[in-house]
């Protein structure tokens, strides 16, 4: 590239490699396997890019693509792609950016996971008005948004359910944005997307999941941060589509069924510390907390004796007669 006369330092070449993955029908994900190198604070190198490859529009019917980062980036351990052919197989294109003086070792090592096969048309959305119509809640002006498998995106409050309990349909993801007392930027969350996987920490206000890949999620984590976290408790509850149901888990705290079921309704409960509950919702029937699971049972004592009579004192003997 000629730059011109004393701007050579304002421009700076960058290793880039481009590879053609092809994939066949179904659902996956693209993620950085464990051990790959971090990004750089300042540069945010090396970075990943997937995306439609030039000249693809007659494949654009048959591929979406959605990333946790608004901008497309993955750039670390806990990002990762999304990934829905509809029609294979079918290409998408995986970039690589590193630093000048970037080794070909220290490239990022992308793995790709299999979540499911093409759904069809019966897992995309279906016009969501409807939905919004039946909670009664604008989606303007809702604290909690569900994308809702076959339904859309539902609204509703913090502490009510969202979602419908013994639907069998899976929520595809949520936003939470909180009105009275907590602000958005002082609540985060994560999803749950496999055993021991979760999303990246998404600030309140902001969409965590995906919208017509049909790849449900598999529970969530609720947490406050900031002012908020000095002044109020959350919990979460949820129920799945196995008919597991979990909670109220404390704030921080994964909300997940032990058989890793598709999330089926979760409720959401902020309440001042030391107040009453804000929440209007109660937990799903026989549902428990982790820390009423995890404590031991404790034996009922046994109902108290009654107290013993103490002996009469036995009277002179009387004697026979004979």
């Amino acid at each position: 590239m000629n730059a011109p006369a004393g701007a050579q330092n304002r421009v700076t070449e960058l290793k880039v490699s481009g590879h053609l993955m092809t994939l066949d029908a179904g659902i996956f994900c693209v993620f950085q396997a464990p051990g790959s190198p971090s990004p750089n604070d300042r540069s945010g190198l090396p970075g990943v890019r997937i995306s439609m490859p030039p000249g693809s529009a007659v494949q654009s019917d048959a591929i979406s693509i959605s990333t946790f980062r608004d901008d497309g980036w993955l750039d670390g351990q806990d990002a990762a792609a999304l990934v829905r052919v509809a029609k294979g197989p079918a290409q998408v294109l995986v970039t690589v950016y590193q630093a000048p003086t970037a080794t070909p070792e220290s490239a990022p090592r992308l793995q790709v996971m299999r979540l499911g096969p093409e759904q069809g048309a019966e897992g995309r959305s279906a016009p969501m008005a409807g939905a919004a119509a039946r909670q009664g809640v604008a989606l303007e002006t809702a604290d909690v948004v569900a994308h809702v498998q076959r339904t859309g995106d539902v609204p509703g409050r913090i502490g009510e359910w969202i979602g419908t309990r013994g639907s069998g349909l899976w929520i595809e993801g949520f936003s939470l944005t909180p009105h009275d007392g907590v602000e958005p930027s002082d609540i985060e969350y994560q999803a749950v997307l496999g055993r021991g996987w979760l999303s990246p920490w998404i600030e309140g206000g902001k969409f965590c999941g995906s919208r017509g890949m049909a790849l449900p999620l598999l529970g969530l984590k609720v947490r406050l941060k900031g002012a908020a976290a000095r002044t109020y408790d959350c919990s979460c509850s949820a129920s799945f589509v196995d008919g597991s149901a979990v909670g109220p888990v404390p704030g921080g705290e994964t909300c997940e069924a032990e058989s890793l079921a598709a999330l089926e309704a979760f409720q959401v409960s902020i309440r001042r510390r030391g107040g009453a509950q804000a929440s209007r919702g109660t937990a799903p029937h026989g549902a428990r907390t982790r820390a009423e699971r995890s404590a031991p049972a404790v034996d009922k004592p046994a109902p108290g004796k009654p107290p013993a009579r103490t002996p009469k004192p036995a009277g002179p003997a009387r004697r026979s007669r004979s």
